[in-house]
C-alpha cells in the first residue's frame, strides 16, 4: 500500500469544530464527554473547540441548573475568506434535517439554532 493511499484514508471534509457545533446544533443541553464520545475526541479538546466557537460568537452557553444549554447564531458568517459570504446557519442547514414535521407539535433539532 502506497503512503498516499493509507493517507487517503485518514482525512475527512469537516474539522472537528464543525463537527462539535453539529452535535451541540443536535441537543443543546448535550454533555461535552457524549460529544466527545461520539466524534471520537477527547473531552478537552471538545472544550477547547466550545471556548473557540464561544469566543468567535458562534455559539453561547447558559448555565441552566447544574448542566450548561448552547444556543449557536446562525447569522455568524464562516471563518475563511473564501465561505465568508455565508454564514454558519447555511453549514449547518446543509446537515441539519428537520425530523418532526410541523404538524407533530415538537420542535425539530433546528430549534437549538438561536436567531
Amino acid at each position: 500500500m502506497s503512503s498516499s493511499s493509507a493517507r487517503g484514508d485518514q482525512w475527512t471534509f469537516l474539522t472537528n469544530h464543525a463537527r462539535v457545533l453539529l452535535w451541540i446544533a443536535r441537543d443543546p443541553e448535550v454533555r461535552l464527554r457524549d460529544v466527545a464520545a461520539g466524534i471520537g475526541i477527547t473531552e478537552r479538546a471538545v472544550q477547547i473547540i466550545v471556548a473557540d466557537l464561544e469566543a468567535a460568537r458562534y455559539l453561547t452557553r447558559t448555565r441552566v441548573g447544574r448542566r450548561n444549554r448552547y444556543t449557536i447564531d446562525p447569522t455568524v458568517a464562516l471563518r475563511h475568506p473564501s465561505e465568508a459570504d455565508h454564514p454558519v446557519g447555511d453549514l449547518l442547514g446543509a446537515f441539519l434535517h428537520r425530523e418532526d414535521t410541523p404538524d407533530t407539535g415538537r420542535a425539530g433539532p433546528e430549534a437549538a439554532v438561536g436567531p
